[in-house]
């Protein structure tokens, strides 16, 4: 089978995903995915003609973010018409999906030049027109009830007790995400990927992280209420049925502890990222070094009721199959949704606690649901040339009980 390599991979910072506050929240969608794309052609020469096929993530697929958002996007990047695209839904695993569906059709030998990327507007998510109206199986009833699925932070709450993870543990966790992410900022660990937003006037709109927040401690993190427990009384839907009473269909004793509040949760912010994944024929004709190569990835299911806790499974998954070990992973970068996501994964696995998101997460930078996996996957390529490391594992929750893992071996 032929190798699928990583040639190059850029995004945007990631911008405060509210109208009126952040600095992309009044950007078109298209706009930011061109941005990633143009970039990256412009960085590496690339003849747009020879795209095969552009593969994007967005979660959020309606109003201004519909209507195949990734093929848009090139089109407005200026791509040439023959660079054909595609743009999918796995939610938060979706910048996952992406790049390995991408690298699968290189492995196949079906292509060779596939760009793998995604956009996210949390800004337009939490919008009228793009806020969702139904809950996450779409209002059909038969389904609920055999699979009662509540909001992601009431899923954590209840993970979390379920496991006996205190909300202390998980606000540690968050203080050193925040440490680590002005760590890496500080010392430029981002520049390389990182790119200028421009606005379409050409003024500029965002050259760097907005959402981080280093002055974060303990004791400011224990003054926040619980972000979730009052959602336990709200409705779903138009249908009455609460998130409480949903939860409480799968778990009818559980008295849940609500731990989880902004300062240990995922941020809500825009962004756009994108990875050049070419052939090794590929490669030579265009004169591209590679930097990474994706040598497996696989998906895992679990429980959609507790909805977050599939990336442990896929972890083990992707081991093995990979015929490894955690002790041969040099690096892993699971997305911090939640704190307790990661807490669960690090302590299930056993892992060096080093070695794991070390130049922090989505706590302290924000997850752009349909890019994150995308970010994630270049944060680790940079970080193993940095650390002279070789192999790293990725991993992410994915809404419905969903968790997609990739192996990178470093070039």
């Amino acid at each position: 089978m032929a190798e699928a390599y990583i040639v190059d991979h850029c995004r945007t910072p990631r911008g405060i995903g509210k109208v009126g506050k952040g600095a992309l929240a009044d950007m078109h969608p298209q706009h930011l995915g061109a941005a990633v794309l143009s970039a990256l052609r412009e960085r590496n020469n690339i003849d747009t003609s020879k795209v095969d096929d552009i593969v994007w993530g967005t979660s959020n697929q309606t109003g201004s973010q519909g209507g195949d958002l990734g093929r848009m996007s090139a089109l407005d990047a200026g791509y040439d018409v023959r660079a054909s695209g595609v743009t999918l839904d796995r939610f938060c695993g979706s910048g996952l999906t992406v790049a390995a569906l991408g690298a699968s059709t290189v492995m196949a030998g079906w292509q060779d030049v596939v760009i793998a990327g995604g956009c996210e507007m949390m800004s337009f998510s939490f919008s009228p027109e793009g806020r969702r109206k139904v809950g996450l199986d779409g209002g059909n009833m038969r389904l609920r009830d055999v699979h009662p699925q509540v909001a992601q932070g009431v899923c954590a709450d209840a993970i979390a007790t379920l496991e006996g993870i205190s909300r202390r543990d998980t606000e540690e966790l968050a203080v050193e995400s925040q440490k680590r992410a002005a760590k890496a900022i500080e010392e430029g660990r981002f520049d390389k990927s990182l790119i200028k937003v421009y606005k379409a006037d050409g003024t500029l709109a965002l050259d760097h992280e907005e959402f981080p927040r280093p002055q974060t401690t303990l004791e400011t993190l224990a003054q926040l209420k619980p972000s979730f427990e009052a959602m336990m009384d709200f409705p779903l839907d138009d249908s009455g049925v609460t998130h409480g009473e949903l939860i409480h269909r799968a778990y009818p004793d559980l008295k849940i502890n609500h731990i989880h509040h902004a300062g240990n949760s995922s941020g809500v912010v825009d962004g756009a990222a994108a990875i050049l994944v070419a052939s090794k024929e590929a490669c030579e004709q265009n004169g591209w070094k590679p930097r990474a190569k994706i040598t497996h990835a696989v998906n895992a299911g679990d429980s959609p009721e507790l909805m977050l806790n599939a990336p442990v499974p896929a972890a083990r998954k992707a081991l093995e199959r990979a015929g490894l070990t955690p002790d041969d992973i040099d690096l892993w970068e699971v997305n911090e949704a939640f704190a307790v996501v990661a807490e669960k994964f690090i302590r299930d696995l056993k892992l060096d606690r080093d070695k794991v998101n070390v130049c922090g997460g989505s706590i302290a930078l924000g997850h752009p649901i349909g890019c994150t996996g995308a970010i994630l996957i270049g944060t680790l390529i940079d970080e193993l040339e940095r650390q002279d490391k070789k192999r790293g594992l990725v991993t992410m929750c994915a809404a419905g009980g969903m968790a997609p893992a990739l192996i990178i071996e470093r070039i």
